[in-house]
């Protein structure tokens, strides 16, 4: 009876990991990065440079603000089980993570800053009888970040910043049990929260000439401690017997480390390109413990199965003219997980992202950007599942698509 409770309950908690995939890292928390591909770790010469690259700040002057929210709307599906050729198509869901940055110049060597946004969410939802919903039905993660930064300017082509970060967080899983004799299907529910997470940010910004300037951006991981319930609904007869869960739980969860090196270049007076390369270390989930609250469950720990992955970017910005500005970007995300380890939860593939954007000082104070970013997985295909569905014991077969349309918006302000 433990075991199968538990082998039950430490799946539903695994897809907690899988949600914060790269599929779920969000990047987009400003309207001019995004418009470059987000090749910004170089250039962090606007108050988003808070999550950027801190150091950034230093180019700033007198108090500055930067607020805006990236909407973005992501479409998947699913063809099989092989040997099937059903398609089954993601609910249409639009997300919005917002952002908001201060800056202040102290004096001449000191500024400081707070920044605020969401690095990790987004969710997926099917149909509650589609042919995965034993793997996945809605998955839903939520974080939100503080980010109290302070950066000091060590020469005049020199700055470092720190900072360090607040975070809270919560997670809702559902999926369903496969069918069983007499009981049917019942719905797992998981719904948990953290509200103490800390972490920190360095970074560099250096210009060794005056048309080139090079970033270094260093984000740490941080450890989420969730609590939640697991509730199952149906099958009341098999949840007396413990064989489906109906508990509280405690789950332990690390966040990659970030490490990002940027460059930019001024070709003309008008004319910048820059460049990124942002290291993702998801190889330092190597276990995930869970924690019964009841004593019926045995606390079991997994494996996980995450690889150190990358994102390449290229931008362009042009200044049209004193008011306008245009941005334009690509870049490439490398899918952290094996097809054959793909979980509905999170449709992950290696994607390529084009973008485009325009910013507009409306007075000499106050700017606006908006950014297009397309972002389109490679098509997947799962042809040796490690993900049973139904009985439990037939691989999860088939071919993923997926597609994400963002659009961002971002005021400053400066006084």
């Amino acid at each position: 009876m433990k075991i199968k409770g538990a082998a039950l309950l430490c799946f539903v908690l695994l897809t907690i990991t899988r949600s914060f995939a790269g599929g779920f890292q969000i990047n987009e928390h400003s309207a001019r990065a995004t418009g470059l591909g987000g090749a910004f770790t170089g250039i962090a010469d606007d108050p988003s440079a808070i999550y950027f690259n801190g150091a950034g700040i230093t180019q700033l002057d007198g108090t500055a603000f930067l607020a805006g929210t990236t909407l973005i709307a992501p479409i998947s599906s699913f063809r099989g089980v092989y040997p099937s050729i059903d398609e089954y198509k993601m609910k249409k869901q639009i997300f919005f993570p917002s952002y908001f940055y201060a800056t202040h110049k102290i004096n001449n060597k000191l500024w400081v800053g707070l920044g605020f946004n969401s690095p990790y969410g987004l969710g997926t939802q099917w149909d509650d009888n589609w042919a995965g919903r034993n793997l996945a039905i809605e998955t839903s993660v939520k974080t939100f970040v503080f980010y109290p930064t302070i950066a000091y300017k060590v020469l005049d082509n020199l700055s470092v910043s720190a900072a360090l970060n607040y975070a809270f967080a919560s997670v809702k899983i559902t999926r369903k049990t496969p069918q069983t004799p007499f009981a049917g299907e019942a719905y797992v529910n998981l719904e948990g929260t953290d509200n103490t997470s800390f972490g920190y940010n360095l970074g560099v910004l250096y210009k060794p000439t005056d048309k080139l300037s090079i970033g270094i951006s260093y984000r740490s991981q941080m450890e989420y401690n969730f609590d939640g319930t697991a509730t199952t609904t149906g099958a009341q007869e098999l949840i007396d017997a413990k064989k489906l869960p109906n508990s509280k739980i405690s789950a332990d969860l690390t966040t990659p480390v970030n490490i990002t090196v940027g460059a930019a270049y001024k070709v003309t007076p008008e004319l910048q390109i820059s460049a990124d390369f942002q290291y993702v270390g998801w190889s330092s989930y190597d276990t995930l413990k869970v924690n019964f609250n009841d004593p019926s469950y045995s606390d079991i720990a997994s494996p996980r199965v995450y690889e150190n992955s990358y994102l390449l970017r290229l931008g362009a910005e042009y200044k049209v003219n004193e008011s306008l500005s245009a941005q334009a970007g690509i870049q490439f995300d490398k899918n952290p997980v094996k097809p054959d380890y793909l979980n509905p939860s999170l449709v992950d593939a290696d994607r390529l992202g084009l973008s485009i954007g325009l910013g507009y000082k409306i007075t000499k104070n106050m700017g606006a950007n908006l950014a297009y970013l397309l972002m389109r997985g490679a098509q997947t295909t799962v042809s040796n599942s490690t993900q049973n569905y139904l009985s439990g014991v037939s691989p999860f077969n088939g071919t993923y698509n997926s597609t994400a349309y963002i659009v961002s918006l971002s005021l400053s302000y400066s006084l």
